[in-house]
Formats: C-alpha cells, structure tokens, sequence
C-alpha cells in the first residue's frame, strides 16, 4: 500500500518523506545554513580592495628604500591589485577598476613623506622623491592597471559596465521627461471660443 504512493507521484519525483526518518535527514534550514555560509570565499567591497592595494603599495615602498632594493616597490603593488582584483565582490569591480593609478600616487607620496621626515627642506624631498619615485616605478603602475582589468573582465566587469549604462540611460530619459512640458492643451482657439459662447448662452 505504502509503494504504490511512491509511484503516483507527479513527475515522477518521490514524495517528502515523514515521520523520524524523514526530520532525520536534515530538511530544516537552520542545519544547512552553517554548512553553506562556512565555505564561502572572502570579498571585498570596492574600499577594500582600495585599502588592499594602498597598503601593499605601502609597506612595500618602506621596505624598498630601507632595504635597498628598488623592485620590492613596484612588484608589492602588483601583487597587491592582483590581490585586490581577485578578492573584491563582483560588483564593485567598476570601482576597483579606474582607482590604481591613484591608490599609485597616494602610496607613493605616503612612502616618500615618511622617509623625508627629518630632513631640511621637508617640500623639496617629498617633490623631489615623489617625482623620481613615479619616474622609476611607472612601468609597474602600468603593469598593475592591466593585471585589474585584466582579472576584473574575466570575473564579470562588462555586467558592471552594462549596469551603469542602463542606469545613466535611465536618468537621462527621466531628465528628458522632467523637462517637458507636464501641461499641454490640446484645445484648438475655436473650440474654447465656441464653448464660451455656450456657457454664457446657458447662463442667459
């Protein structure tokens, strides 16, 4: 009696099943929740991927000029937008995207700042270095932009860009909206003269 309720099932599809057997096995949510958000990867917001290439930027700047070793600057912050690409959320991929080149300068003059701390001319240090700085290091800035839009297309950034498009599409259409005229009459002279005169003929 109990098989023949498993074969008329619609679809084919094998009915819920109850009593103990059926809540052993685990169909309430809230035991399958821990298990589906503990494997989750880590994301970024798009400040935080900012954060993560201005840091690497950084740290790595420091410990190129007190090491010596003028690679570390450039190569830090590579790995850093590679980092941040790979670790921000899809969709603030867009805003990732445009920030390298000054998340760059920003670390850049922060390095140069604090190790021309101390010195004579405190302006002419940090113009002086951030300009020799950029000059040596641009190759790496370049490389690091690409290595963002490079891994940042392949994890989705022409959704983002055709998001944003939409949106300013709809803003310029409900702008152009705005700016019509809401009032139109549609009333031709003569009709609204013809209508007077029936009006004061009725009252007469």
């Amino acid at each position: 009696m109990r098989s023949s309720t498993v074969r008329d099932a619609p679809g084919g599809a094998s009915p819920a099943l109850e009593g103990p057997v059926g809540r052993e096995r685990g169909d309430s949510p809230a035991r399958a929740r821990p298990a589906a958000s503990s494997g989750g990867p880590i994301s970024l917001t798009g400040r935080g991927g900012i954060v993560v290439m201005f840091a690497a930027g950084v740290v790595c700047g420091l410990l190129s000029r007190w090491f010596g070793v003028p690679l570390l600057a450039g190569g830090g912050f590579a790995a850093g937008c590679a980092l941040a690409a790979f670790a921000t959320r899809p969709a603030d991929l867009l805003t990732l995207v445009v920030s390298p080149p000054l998340v760059f300068f920003a670390a850049t003059f922060t390095v140069v700042l604090a190790t021309a701390l101390g010195d004579g001319s405190l302006l002419r240090a940090v113009t002086v270095g951030v300009v020799t700085a950029l000059a040596s290091t641009a190759p790496w800035l370049f490389f690091g932009t690409v290595l963002v839009v490079v891994i940042c297309l392949a994890r989705g950034l022409r959704t983002n860009i055709r998001e944003l498009r939409d949106k300013l599409a709809g803003v310029r259409l409900f702008e152009k909206e705005e700016n019509e005229n809401p009032v139109r009459w549609d009333e031709s002279p003569t009709t609204t003269q013809e209508r007077r005169r029936l009006h004061h003929g009725d009252v007469d």
